[in-house]
C-alpha cells in the first residue's frame, strides 16, 4: 500500500497529564483504503491518541494533517464535517430510545441540509430521509430487523453493531474504532473481521483493539505503543516478530491468554 494517498498523518504529537507524559513524540500515519492497527499494553496511549485526534484532550505539541494539509488539532464538534467517526470502548447508546434513533444521533456530517432538525423532529421530510440512512447503515453491519426496538432490550453484540452503526450513518472517511472485538465471543469475531475488510473498500480505518486474532487478521500496518511512545510499526508479520514487541507486549499478552 506504499502508493496509497496518506489520508491523516501525525507529527510528534505529545500530550500530558499533569507532571505525567502520556505520549511522547508520537508519529502515525493512516492511508487511503487501510486498516490501520494500534496496539500496546494497558496505559500506553492508545485511547489518548484518538482522544487527541478528536478533540477529547489537547496536546502539549505536535501537527495534525488531513489528505497531505496541516490543520489545527480538530474539536469534536468538527469532526463529522471533516470525515471522522469514532466508536467507544463502551457502547454508549441511550438506552431509552430506539436502535433507528440512536444512530440517527451519529449523522452530525449532514446538519447543514437541516437533518439534525430531523433528529429532533422538526422537519418531517429530512427525518424520512435521515431514517433512511440510519436504516441503511444498520442493514450494512447486519442489524437492520432491531431498527425499532429500544437500545436497552438488545443483545451486547448486538449493542456494538449499533454503535458502529451510529458511526458510519455519517459516511465517514476515517473511522476509529476503540476496542470493537471487547466482549465479543469467536462468532462474534468472525463477524467483525468481515465487516472491517468489508469496509476498507470506501473507509480508512484506525482500530485500537487488544485482542491480538483481530489486530493479525485485518490489518495492513500496526505501530505498537508502550509509555507513549512508539516502539515499533510495520506489517502484521514484522510486528509479530520484533524482539522489543515480543518484549513489551506480546508476550505477555500471549501469557495472559493460556
Amino acid at each position: 500500500m506504499a502508493d496509497q494517498a496518506t489520508v491523516l498523518s501525525v507529527h510528534n504529537l505529545s500530550v500530558n497529564f499533569g507532571g505525567l507524559k502520556a505520549l511522547n513524540s508520537v508519529n502515525l500515519e493512516l492511508r487511503k483504503g487501510e486498516v490501520l492497527g494500534l496496539i500496546g499494553p494497558n496505559g500506553a496511549g492508545k485511547t489518548t491518541v484518538f482522544n487527541a485526534l478528536c478533540g477529547i484532550v489537547t496536546p502539549a505539541s505536535g501537527t495534525l494533517a488531513l489528505n497531505g494539509k496541516e490543520v489545527d488539532w480538530l474539536k469534536p464538534h468538527q469532526l463529522a464535517r471533516k470525515g471522522i467517526a469514532r466508536t467507544l470502548q463502551g457502547v454508549g447508546l441511550f438506552p431509552d430510545l430506539t436502535v433507528s434513533d440512536n444512530v440517527m444521533i451519529g449523522a452530525h456530517r449532514f446538519a447543514e441540509s437541516g437533518l439534525i432538525r430531523a433528529a429532533l423532529g422538526t422537519n418531517t421530510r429530512d427525518e424520512n430521509l435521515l431514517r433512511e440512512k440510519a436504516q441503511s447503515a444498520l442493514e450494512r453491519v447486519y442489524v437492520g430487523s432491531v431498527s425499532d426496538r429500544r437500545a436497552d432490550t438488545l443483545s451486547y453484540p448486538d449493542t456494538k453493531r449499533v454503535a458502529i452503526a451510529r458511526a458510519l450513518v455519517a459516511e465517514p472517511d476515517i473511522l476509529l474504532l476503540d476496542e470493537p472485538a471487547g466482549g465479543l465471543g469467536a462468532q462474534d469475531i468472525e463477524w467483525l473481521n468481515s465487516l472491517i475488510n468489508n469496509l476498507k473498500q470506501r473507509t480508512s480505518i484506525i482500530i485500537v483493539e487488544h485482542h491480538m486474532d483481530v489486530v493479525m487478521s485485518v490489518c495492513d500496518r500496526i505501530y505498537v505503543l508502550n509509555f507513549g511512545e512508539i516502539i515499533a510499526s510495520g506489517t502484521p508479520h514484522e510486528v509479530k516478530n520484533n524482539e522489543a514487541v515480543i518484549q513489551a507486549y506480546l508476550g505477555a499478552h500471549s501469557k495472559e491468554k493460556k
